[in-house]
């Protein structure tokens, strides 16, 4: 099934390729209460950065590349195509690939063209050319859309870089398919539909769960809590004295240069000590002083992240 409308329209009313990775914790990305939080609509920011500007302008690139080194003919659809059996699972395809040659009316897609841009230092994340080790979310984005279109191969096409293009092939795995529409399932009507936050997994989701306290409320801890506080405490120590052996290295290194603003070894730059560019910043205290009705206009509350502080107990 397929529906001939803006895709970024409708998130909120699907799982879709980009959020399955990120549902079962494998988004470096983003959680799954991230996710929770757009399908409920308590979160309604679109995801904007650089990267994924990049990642949207690059797409009709790496497609054209992929069909220079293949000579197969892709076919771009914008429509949502909806999981047979889960009205809630829909795909949006980057291009269909034709093997047989040019297409026409009578032609059948083969397989999923899927692209991708990514860091040259993150290659050590991805196996050897035309293998299936692809990073684990993207693996499972791919095998989302093959069980929604029914196709049973998908070429991941990514540019490292401007430098290393890359093609991995990945077939389908029924097993894996119905592991991963289990979890999107659990996700969708435990989840969404019943309006419960999933589980936190990080200290981000943490604050974005609990941002507000209670000043009149308090919990007992069990007694693994008070040897995990234990434990944070020695590493919390453990940190500081590695920080103090950070300082004294850079004290030794700054030493040496002195007003030298670099240093080299065997000709090579070991170090540089540089002043930035300078940089502007308004000085709010003087503008109170000088014009504190001005100031008083632009002010505005600030709400601060509450802050968890591990107290040392004598028992």
């Amino acid at each position: 099934m397929l529906i001939n409308q803006d895709f970024s329209v409708d998130r909120s009313k699907y799982i879709g390729g980009s959020d399955i990775g990120a549902i079962l914790g494998l988004s470096r990305f983003r959680s799954p209460l991230e996710v929770w939080l757009e399908k409920t609509g308590k979160e309604t920011k679109k995801p904007d950065s650089l990267p994924l500007r990049f990642g949207s302008f690059a797409e009709a690139f790496v497609a054209s590349e992929y069909a220079r080194a293949t000579s197969f003919e892709l076919i771009h659809d914008e429509s949502i195509y909806i999981h047979p059996k889960h009205s809630f699972m829909s795909a949006h395809i980057d291009r269909f690939v034709l093997e047989g040659g040019a297409a026409s009316s009578t032609s059948n897609p083969t397989r999923i063209l899927e692209c991708k841009t990514a860091n040259p230092f993150s290659s050590g994340d991805w196996g050897e050319v035309g293998s299936d080790e692809v990073p684990m979310s993207y693996l499972c984005q791919c095998i989302w859309y093959m069980a929604i279109t029914n196709i049973n191969k998908v070429d991941l096409a990514v540019l490292f870089g401007n430098s290393d293009f890359r093609i991995y092939e990945i077939s389908r795995d029924l097993e894996l398919e119905t592991v991963i529409l289990q979890k999107a399932s659990l996700f969708w009507n435990e989840y969404v539909l019943k309006d419960i936050a999933p589980p936190a997994q990080s200290e981000s989701d943490c604050q974005t769960l609990f941002s507000k306290g209670d000043p009149a409320k308090s919990v007992e801890a069990k007694a693994q809590t008070l040897e995990l506080s234990k434990r944070l405490q020695l590493l919390n120590s453990e940190i500081d004295v590695r920080e103090e052996e950070i300082s004294s290295i850079k004290q030794n290194i700054m030493n040496q240069m002195g007003d030298a603003e670099s240093m080299t070894y065997q000709g090579k730059v070991l170090a540089t000590w540089k002043a930035p560019k300078p940089s502007f910043r308004l000085d709010s205290k003087r503008l109170e002083t000088d014009h504190p009705q001005i100031a008083s206009n632009y002010k505005i509350p600030v709400q601060n992240s509450r802050r968890l502080v591990i107290k040392e107990l004598s028992l």
